[in-house]
């Protein structure tokens, strides 16, 4: 069982050796682990991952009994030590070739998304330039028609601009004008102010004159 499984551990090792450098060997095991993935393969090594899993819980479980043995006995015996030990190094090793495992699926993972991505940069690569090709007759003819564009554009601002300054003189006159029809407009105020005064003036003095004659006529009468 330890051989077996330091073999399994040597042989996980090896392959990601060869995943991790670009060496002819990598696209066959790249090929290999495609063809595994495909079918019944997922399915044999979750049930082979699956399996050793549950060896490595039972050697967890087989530790944790011989500890507790020697903790109720109060001191070890060898052959505990030694089922001990082995218990162990089975655990390590299964649950070190289960890493592995998961690090080979991912690198491979990986390794497919970057070959998927390459080939798809070196799709829009080509297309780019197949337009740019083709770009390159039409171009003249649309620059010819942007340059159209711009040249009625600059007209348009231009016309914009004189007809904003004209529209900006006419509000200044009417601005100019409102002023002074305002000043007029308190002049007026004030020539009122005064006639209203004088106005009350005359009324004033009338009313004195018809006062004094009235008491003149009286004094006839007496």
């Amino acid at each position: 069982m330890i051989q077996l499984l330091f073999t399994v551990i040597f042989a996980e090792m090896a392959l990601i050796m060869i995943l991790l450098f670009k060496t002819p060997l990598r696209k066959l095991v790249i090929m290999c682990l495609d063809r595994v993935k495909r079918g019944r393969g997922p399915v044999m090594v979750k049930t082979v991952a699956g399996t050793v899993f549950v060896v490595l819980l039972s050697s967890v479980y087989s530790m944790m009994k011989i500890q507790k043995r020697s903790i109720d006995a109060g001191a070890a015996n060898p052959t505990d030590q030694v089922l001990m030990a082995k218990h162990l190094l089975e655990a390590s090793l299964m649950g070190f070739s289960l890493f592995l495992t998961l690090m080979i699926d991912r690198l491979h993972h990986y390794i497919r998304e970057l070959r998927l991505r390459r080939k798809a940069m070196e799709a829009v690569k080509k297309q780019s330039r197949g337009f740019e090709d083709g770009g390159k007759n039409g171009a003249s003819e649309e620059m010819k028609t942007l340059e159209e564009e711009v040249t009625r554009l600059r007209e348009k601002v231009k016309h914009l601009q004189s007809e904003f300054e004209t529209k900006a003189e006419e509000a200044k006159a009417a601005e100019a004008n409102a002023t002074a029809l305002r000043k007029q407009s308190e002049g007026f105020l004030l020539e009122y102010d005064r006639l209203l005064e004088d106005n009350q003036n005359l009324r004033n003095q009338l009313e004195s004159v018809d006062a004094k004659s009235s008491d003149l006529d009286g004094k006839k009468n007496t």
